[in-house]
């Protein structure tokens, strides 16, 4: 990445026009859609009510500008629970890709949330999506499962660890590796 990004945390108040103007034309070939356009009025004010109830989780709203002030990329996401941090979304804008920005950018995101204390850093995409999988999986993300999702087909989910113990445990879940002496200690085989 060139040094004339520069990376800065945004509220939601500023990311919120950033992502709506841009947004579409990012994603203008997926076929996803807003849970929102299926629900009646009815189901909209009961989300509504529920997501009230769930108090104030940690959000992180990062965007990448050049030097005047222009949007590049962001990215955002949001607290799950008291271990768990959710990369919801992030993307970079045409002219701007395969300069290290979205790296930058994920790098920045797993600084931050790691900091705050979180064990667990997960992200959804598309099971094609190259252009962020690989990133992230040189970044010591994982491949954890795969789902079917009505919204966006078929995603892959990444988990990065902050954790080294719940690292090398979910190695050893997937065959990778056979539990040593701490794994062993851990599980009281």
């Amino acid at each position: 990445m060139s040094d004339d990004v520069i990376i800065r945390e945004l509220t939601p108040a500023e990311f919120g026009p950033l992502i709506r103007e841009h947004a579409r034309a990012v994603f203008a070939h997926d076929h996803s859609y807003r849970i929102d356009d299926a629900l009646s009025e009815t189901e909209t004010e009961q989300m509504a009510s529920l997501a009230a109830r769930m108090g104030k989780p940690f959000r992180l709203y990062l965007g990448a500008f050049d030097p005047a002030g222009n949007i590049l990329g962001w990215t955002w996401g949001e607290q799950q629970s008291k271990t768990t941090f959710y990369m919801v979304n992030s993307a970079v804008l045409a002219p701007h890709r395969r300069r290290g920005i979205y790296t930058a950018l994920m790098r920045r995101c797993i600084d931050t949330v790691r900091a705050r204390g979180f064990q667990l850093i997960y992200s959804r995409h598309n099971a094609t999506n190259n252009a962020v999988i690989i990133p992230k999986l040189k970044a010591g993300f994982v491949i954890a499962k795969l789902e079917v999702d009505d919204r966006f087909g078929v995603l892959v989910h990444l988990h990065l660890y902050t954790n080294p113990t719940r690292r090398k445990v979910m190695d050893y879940r997937t065959g990778q590796e056979a539990p040593d002496a701490q794994l062993k200690g851990l599980f009281k085989l």
